[in-house]
């Protein structure tokens, strides 16, 4: 193992991840951790990277891998997301210092069929897309699962705040001991040949505990900020995206009250999501609401 920490640190790591409960076998794979071969989704965040960190120093066989999801010109400029340039730099960084392989797999194409062309489309029907779901559906659970099992893995490990849990009828989902980090809600379209497949060694821990073990291992990601943005939306301007995908997305149209009058016009429903209040640009005394999306007039 190549580290860039000293013994001492390492010794606080592993007095850790034995109070974590992230020693012996965390995955449950059964015999020697490093008869098994993992591979762990990379975002470059403190989350993917602690997890790939604790797993390597288990003993197993990890294989950390990122994907880039979109144009690499225009990533390099957005720093703070998931698979931007320098996110993908923090990865490879982490792989390094901690002495596993790791790799950058180009899902561009994928990704924009699957997700962005499915997020503006959704706007345009008049609903309002959750795009995380939408990767971890098909990029993330599907084709990075298919690559980790031409790589031989046992299991793929991701970042996420969820438990994975052995139930009657085969693994269970279940909400992350942090509430204030579960991410159940982005995982819910999992299916049962997904989970079979799947780990989640971060689920039963606080961000609190993930960050002291990310400065135990002398990870250059333990004070990175959390990303709060869409990835593939600079500064949270998804209009733009929607409008460059879709040209001619910004179809103007009236705003019309439940009672049937037209308060005004607007620039597009992709700018609107039920129990919308801000932005309507009407005033009538009274706090008005979007209760209906029709895109079609």
């Amino acid at each position: 193992m190549t580290t860039l920490v000293s013994g001492d640190a390492l010794a606080r790591a592993d007095a850790l991840l034995s109070e974590f409960n992230l020693s012996g076998d965390p995955l449950g794979l059964g015999g020697n951790p490093a008869d098994h071969r993992v591979v762990v989704a990379m975002s470059g965040g403190v989350d993917s990277s602690v997890t790939a960190a604790a797993l390597h120093r288990a003993g197993y066989d990890v294989v950390g891998v990122t994907l880039q999801l979109y144009d690499h010109g225009a990533a390099i400029q957005k720093k703070g997301a998931c698979c931007a340039g320098q996110d993908i730099y923090d990865a490879k960084r982490v792989a390094e210092a901690c002495g596993f392989p790791h790799y950058v797999l180009d899902y561009e194409s994928r990704f924009r069929e699957a997700v962005i062309e499915a997020f503006a489309d959704t706007y345009l029907a008049g609903y309002t897309p959750i795009p995380c779901v939408r990767c971890n559906q098909t990029v993330k659970f599907a084709d990075l699962l298919d690559t980790a099992r031409q790589l031989g893995a046992a299991c793929m490990a991701t970042g996420h705040y969820i438990q994975r849990v052995a139930g009657p009828n085969g693994p269970e989902l279940r909400r992350a001991a942090d509430a204030g980090k579960d991410q159940s809600y982005f995982l819910f379209a999992t299916t049962h040949e997904q989970l079979d497949f799947l780990r989640f060694p971060l689920g039963h821990l606080n961000k609190d505990q993930t960050r002291q073990l990310a400065e135990a291992f002398g990870l250059i990601v333990a004070d990175k900020p959390d990303s709060q943005d869409i990835c593939f939306v600079p500064q949270g301007r998804y209009v733009d995206i929607v409008e460059k995908v879709r040209p001619g997305a910004s179809r103007p149209g009236e705003i019309v009250h439940v009672d049937g009058r037209v308060l005004g016009t607007h620039d597009g429903v992709i700018r609107y999501t039920v129990g919308q209040r801000r932005g309507l640009n009407i005033a009538l005394g009274d706090p008005l609401y979007v209760v209906r999306l029709d895109a079609e007039t």
